[in-house]
């Protein structure tokens, strides 16, 4: 990559982003010009920071939907050992599967940790064992229902906040 690219364009986020981070975190419909009102800068300057965030991955903006709500009869949370030597492969597979919609690679009892849904107890079978256990390298699962979300909240702030 050239001198001047895009990894010397990043930036280290500061206080004003950090405010528009919350308020997003608040309400990820707020209009941009109300966030520059609140702030005291310009639309442009949200605009184009708003921008950045996005591009660089310190923020994501989409609508969250509770799953239980919608007709997802299970949702839960999948612990997945695997050799570790095909957990990059393992984790390639997993990314394909629609009703994966959370995957991070954690220490602890399992290497990987999924959250799913799905429609039927039918539907979960066959996810797990038709399709999880057929990844070459999955060793073991480990699989917890979601019975009801007691706290689930994303305006936790930021670190420099």
């Amino acid at each position: 990559m050239k001198k001047g690219a895009a990894t010397n364009r990043k930036k280290t986020i500061d206080h004003i982003d950090c405010q528009m981070i919350r308020l997003l975190q608040k309400d990820g419909r707020i209009p941009n010009t109300e966030i520059a009102k609140r702030l005291g800068v310009s639309e442009a300057t949200v605009r184009s920071r708003l921008n950045r965030l996005i591009e660089e991955e310190y923020i994501q903006i989409v609508a969250v939907s509770n799953p239980i709500k919608l007709g997802f009869e299970i949702v839960g949370i999948l612990r997945i050992d695997v050799d570790i030597t095909k957990i990059k492969s393992v984790t390639n597979e997993l990314m394909k599967l629609k009703e994966i919609w959370f995957i991070v690679h954690a220490t602890g009892g399992s290497d990987i940790y999924t959250e799913f849904v799905a429609k039927s107890l039918d539907e979960l079978n066959d996810l797990i064992f038709n399709r999880i256990y057929t990844i070459d390298g999955v060793v073991k699962t480990e699989t917890s229902l979601i019975l009801e979300y007691i706290k689930r909240r994303y305006d936790w702030g930021t670190a420099l906040s």
